[in-house]
């Protein structure tokens, strides 16, 4: 919200010596944000005076164009006191007028500076402005003209135009919608000052009576108050007045026109939006009901709606002709021709005024306050306020027919004791500050013993409870007056074991070298076209978002690869030549029981509805993702580097496993997006955990990945339901290490995996570790059979081991090999 510091101050006395700053700074403090200082003109410099056009001579030039040649009084200004020649190539003025003129020697806006100069053979010395070149707007159509009395020639122009005046914009807060009028910051200033403030709604408003316009609301709730003045014989070609149209400009509105413009006006001076209408063009009394579903209507900026039976509508005889308190209608709308004004002022439910908007994705300055909440105390004040400004610039009669219809809501009352601000805030706020503070904002109060009852003034909705008396009590104080007190750790409270684990992770992946990075987790088909997943792939059935931030990444992710991939990529695109990223995040997947009920929020939802709810939601399980790719071990002069691969990302699931104390199964799979034959499933107690392995080389191509990178996926929910909260330790023993190597033959088909798991149960106890250290295929072993070659190492820890128990535990470990695999010993 714009509001220039003169028009403030129209309804506060405030001191004199108060600077734009010393006010801004004590509204900060009272919740309106300061967002800028604006100051128009501020990149000016003069001189920038008052001329008066003596001759203007047409010349026609040989590309088409006619240029002015005039003479212009600019008094003393220029040193001489003799007219200033100056070319101009606009054309709306003419002997006479009072015009602006910079003289050389001026800069303007964007550093242009002025200069006499010999153009269109005259030397032209200085410019004729127009609002545009003067930062006031974008009219550039022609050149500023003064009122007759706007000044003498070679006056300062600053002060004509008000280029020294100071604009202050303010981030409103949804919950301040008061704030968004000169009324309400106005108010906020008083406040702060603690000086006198002048209500501009507080006027004399002609009593409701028959002769009015006729109105009947059908919806009551939706719409509470409608107030309708007309106004006849209004002049449409009546220009809108300059001290008019200047303080729409600083508050960051268009000029229009003088029945736009004034209705413009009042909605910044009072808050309250207003509508007008062609009076010629009703037909028949005003309606005011929720629209029937499917309904039509073209609103003012020439788009067909579809309406819903939630929309509130404004009719008459000839249909809908408006989109209460959004916008209005094509077929009333007031145009060059409007001689007769039907002024609208009527007060609307905010959550049907937020609903409609977002549903016909309409924001106006009208709907961002209806939504909001707005004063419906004050609708007859600002009708009245509208026709008094139209028939004051632009002629006609105010028909004597006043209409109103419905009265304001009832304020709520709230009890609170008079102790709450203190206790909330930790100041030492006692009881006449509480009750002083409160009738400050306009509160009405009943006082008890212990308790006081407020009601709080109708521009106020957002205040409902206690709580939000003590945080009006609290900004008055100042929150700067809370105490800093550190708070105490409550005794048995820490972290909870989830985020213990999760900080494990962390710590165990940084220590594997990787990085933790953050992506966006929505997708669209796109992207897994480009993961290869297959058309029924359960990844594709994704939780489509309301309200997207892309269109073209609608949905919410099933899997983390894409965004981290994406990231990869980045990094390697900028030169990166390895790179290890990791990311923790949630995954979503589409509930079975259909979209999620809507319910009220006037009351806790019952067990049964929160049920219906919980059963909407989808599931959210938190994944681990890691990609691998380029250089896993740098080069240099100590030897060659190692690119990363299948058997760092399964290295990395086994660290983690390791780290957290859960055993984990590796088997082959084939799974999307990896490559077949060099992905690995895991599966914790038989559920799957996740997959690790080597990028297929269409996707690691489509995403700019080098060839052979490697990625993780895995539940990381399920990793840590199964994890030991206490992080196992190593076992060291004294005594020394029984080695003993073996060399199995399976077949093709057997894997790895599944000789070593038999090799470790077979071998018992005394097995300290197995390692697969060699791989053999060929003629010796046969066709389509394989070696592989285990390292195990056995260890006592309370003895030296004998041959015979080392002898013994490796023959075990062989026997239950070959039982289960079918291995034989070479």
């Amino acid at each position: 919200m714009k509001a220039p510091v003169s028009w403030i101050r129209e309804y506060v006395d405030l001191p004199a010596e108060v600077t734009t700053e010393d006010l801004t700074t004590r509204l900060t403090s009272l919740g309106l944000k300061l967002e800028a200082i604006e100051s128009a003109g501020a990149d000016i410099t003069g001189p920038l005076v008052v001329g008066r056009v003596l001759t203007v001579e047409p010349e026609p030039q040989k590309n088409g164009k006619t240029i002015n040649w005039c003479t212009v009084d600019v008094g003393a200004a220029n040193g001489t006191g003799e007219p200033q020649g100056i070319v101009c190539g606009a054309h709306n003025f003419a002997p006479g007028d009072l015009v602006v003129v910079i003289l050389p020697g001026g800069v303007l806006p964007g550093n242009f500076e002025i200069s006499a100069r010999k153009t269109y053979g005259h030397l032209s010395a200085g410019m004729i402005c127009s609002a545009r070149e003067l930062g006031l707007g974008e009219d550039h159509d022609g050149i500023i003209v003064l009122p007759a009395d706007a000044g003498e020639p070679g006056d300062d122009a600053f002060d004509v135009l008000g280029l020294r005046e100071e604009v202050v914009e303010f981030e409103i807060n949804p919950d301040r919608a008061y704030a968004l009028s000169l009324r309400g910051i106005a108010r906020e200033a008083a406040l702060a000052y603690g000086v006198r403030f002048t209500d501009p709604t507080e006027r004399d408003v002609p009593a409701s009576n028959d002769a009015g316009y006729p109105v009947v609301i059908d919806d009551p709730d939706g719409c509470p108050v409608f107030v309708a003045r007309r106004v006849s014989g209004f002049d449409p070609a009546a220009a809108t007045p300059d001290w008019m149209a200047k303080r729409l400009q600083q508050a960051g509105m268009r000029p229009i026109s003088l029945a736009v413009d004034v209705t413009n006006y009042v909605m910044l001076e009072t808050g309250r939006p207003i509508h007008g209408y062609d009076a010629a063009k009703l037909q028949g009394p005003i309606r005011v009901r929720r629209a029937h579903e499917g309904e039509r209507l073209t609103t003012l900026d020439g788009t067909e709606r579809v309406l819903s039976a939630e929309d509130l509508v404004v009719t008459d005889d000839s249909g809908i002709i408006g989109l209460g308190g959004v916008m209005g209608g094509e077929t009333t709308e007031m145009s060059a021709t409007t001689t007769d004004i039907l002024v609208e002022a009527a007060h609307w439910d905010a959550r049907s005024m937020f609903r409609t908007g977002k549903r016909h994705r309409i924001s106006s300055e009208a709907g961002k306050r209806n939504e909001r909440g707005v004063d419906p105390v004050i609708t007859p004040a600002a009708a009245d306020r509208v026709v008094e400004l139209l028939t004051t610039y632009g002629g006609g009669t105010v028909d004597p027919g006043v209409t109103v219809v419905g009265t304001p809501p009832d304020q709520p009352r709230i009890t609170m004791s008079y102790d709450l601000p203190a206790r909330v805030t930790g100041i030492d706020i006692d009881a006449a500050t509480t009750v002083t503070n409160l009738e400050a904002v306009g509160c009405a109060l009943t006082k008890e013993d212990t308790t006081l009852t407020a009601t709080p003034p109708p521009w106020r909705p957002d205040l409902n409870d206690p709580f939000d008396l003590v945080e009006e009590v609290a900004r008055i104080v100042g929150y700067d007056q809370v105490p800093s007190v550190l708070p105490r750790d409550a005794a048995g409270r820490g972290l909870t074991r989830e985020q213990r684990l999760r900080r494990r992770v962390g710590r165990t992946l940084a220590g594997a070298g990787c990085v933790e990075v953050i992506s966006f987790p929505f997708v669209g088909d796109a992207a897994f076209d480009t993961l290869g997943l297959p058309a029924d792939d359960v990844r594709r059935r994704t939780v489509r978002l309301a309200n997207p931030l892309s269109s073209e990444e609608p949905s919410y992710t099933t899997t983390l690869l894409p965004g981290l991939l994406k990231a990869a990529a980045r990094n390697v695109g900028r030169g990166a030549t390895g790179v290890a990223l990791f990311e923790t995040g949630t995954v979503a997947f589409p509930s079975e029981s259909g979209p999620a009920p809507i319910y009220g929020v006037e009351w806790r939802p019952s067990e049964d509805e929160l049920a219906k709810l919980f059963e909407a939601l989808p599931a959210q399980p938190l994944h681990l993702a890691v990609v691998l790719a380029g250089e896993r071990e740098r080069s240099g002069w100590w030897g060659a580097g190692r690119e990363a691969d299948w058997s760092d990302a399964i290295a990395v699931v086994r660290r983690l496993a390791a780290e957290l104390g859960v055993e984990v199964a590796v088997a082959s799979a084939t799974y999307q997006p990896w490559h077949p034959g060099r992905c690995a499933v895991f599966t914790v107690a038989g559920e799957e955990l996740g997959h690790a392995g080597e990028l297929h080389p269409k996707v690691a191509q489509a995403f700019g990945l080098p060839a052979r990178s490697a990625a993780v996926e895995i539940d990381l929910d399920l990793l840590l339901r199964h994890a030991r909260d206490v992080p196992p330790g190593p076992q060291f023993s004294t005594y020394p290490l029984a080695k003993e190597d073996v060399a199995l033959v399976v077949a093709d088909d057997v894997t790895a995996a599944e000789v070593e798991a038999a090799l470790r149960e077979g071998a018992g106890d005394l097995l300290e570790s197995v390692r697969l250290f060699d791989v053999y295929t060929g003629d010796q072993v046969g066709e389509g059979r394989k070696s592989l070659a285990f390292a195990l190492r056995f260890r006592a820890p309370d003895r030296t081991l004998t041959e015979e128990e080392t002898a013994a535990a490796r023959d075990a470990a062989v026997a239950l090999a070959a039982e289960r695999t079918g291995a034989v010993q070479r």
